[in-house]
């Protein structure tokens, strides 16, 4: 029997780690028999670290012969569909779904976070798109509501990442303990101001707990520097972690007692692994997960103009907060592997063995 060949297309190769959490999930679940392509923005690091096939995702040169020679399509997790951080991002995706299903390809949107969608014309041709693939799943009751009203099917379960086996880190157990974990992010709304802020209530936590802090950067190229500067001023213990592998980074959060975060997948990571969480929401996504968790925090926007404020706060949240109890993550990762059978039933499906 000739192998399935599927090419994996979304934000991976871009040094995101939510992202290449969400690759390396989709790896994970996809079955034994299926040979991925990985349309990356770096295809040689995304060989060497997960061992497939990966091609530019930008040259159309490579990428018409990969697309003649595959049977599926697969619009890999995550927010692809949304315009607003970019309009034109959208439409690179929507473009390689068409020209795949306009090939003959079967296709798949998976794990897919959808929205916000603010441009006429970019949720028309999104419905058509979605509308014409094979299998759809979501990771939230919005995106599902969005494909409702445009009477497309769809299978809602929790984000993948949930299911992702994570992998202990190298000398995470000779830090001092208790460990808090940070990651912030760049935005235009985590002005020098708030940034400054943040870092003084931080200092005084740090004096308060006497916890060793752990900067994670999940995009190091826009993260890295506002670790950097915590960690210039932190008076305690601190520890700057840059992990290429996904997993790592979700095995982080086993050796931390809290974390601090405005990444959405640092936050399921960190959840998932049983620690306390405390979110600082940049987007809806975010606001969408701390409701549906019950994780305390601020919108970006309302952050409070107190270090003191925020400090005491966080202090609330370190002595008395409570993390998702066992029986919660289970089902949380139990469900998150809905996404795995669909992949699975749709092989079954359209190539079976």
């Amino acid at each position: 029997m000739e192998p399935i060949r599927a090419v994996c297309c979304g934000y991976y190769g871009k040094g995101n780690a939510g992202d290449e959490a969400l690759l390396a999930c989709l790896l994970q679940m996809l079955p034994s028999r299926v040979t991925p392509v990985v349309l990356s923005g770096n295809p040689q690091e995304t060989r060497d670290r997960y061992g497939v096939a990966a091609c530019n995702r930008m040259s159309a040169f490579p990428l018409l012969p990969v697309l003649r020679q595959s049977q599926v399509f697969i619009w890999g997790g995550g927010s692809l569909i949304q315009d607003a951080t970019s309009t034109l991002s959208p439409f690179y995706y929507i473009g390689l779904m068409g020209l795949a299903q306009g090939m003959g390809l079967k296709t798949i949107a998976w794990g897919q976070g959808i929205g916000p969608l603010q441009n006429k014309l970019t949720r028309q041709v999104a419905q058509r798109m979605f509308s014409r693939c094979t299998g759809v799943s979501v990771r939230d009751r919005g995106s599902a509501s969005v494909l409702a009203q445009w009477q497309v099917p769809c299978t809602m379960a929790p984000d993948p990442v949930w299911a992702l086996d994570p992998k202990s880190v190298l000398g995470l157990g000779h830090l001092p303990a208790p460990r808090v974990a940070v990651t912030l992010r760049s935005h235009p709304q985590l002005t020098p101001a708030r940034l400054q802020c943040l870092t003084r209530a931080l200092i005084d936590f740090q004096k308060a707990t006497d916890t060793c802090i752990l900067l994670v950067p999940f995009q190091p190229a826009q993260d890295k520097a506002i670790a950097e500067s915590i960690q210039s001023q932190l008076p305690g213990p601190s520890h700057l972690f840059t992990l290429e592998d996904p997993r790592e980074l979700k095995g982080l959060f086993r050796g931390v007692e809290m974390a601090i975060g405005m990444r959405f997948h640092s936050l399921i990571m960190a959840a998932a692994e049983g620690c306390r969480c405390f979110a600082i929401s940049y987007d809806p996504k975010v606001s969408q997960l701390m409701a549906d968790l019950e994780i305390p925090g601020w919108e970006l926007s309302d952050l409070p103009t107190d270090a003191n404020a925020i400090g005491t706060t966080w202090l609330e949240h370190y002595a008395n907060g409570d993390p998702l109890s066992d029986i919660s993550i289970q089902s949380l990762v139990d469900r998150a592997k809905i996404h795995r059978d669909l992949l699975h039933q749709f092989f079954d499906r359209f190539f079976p063995a």
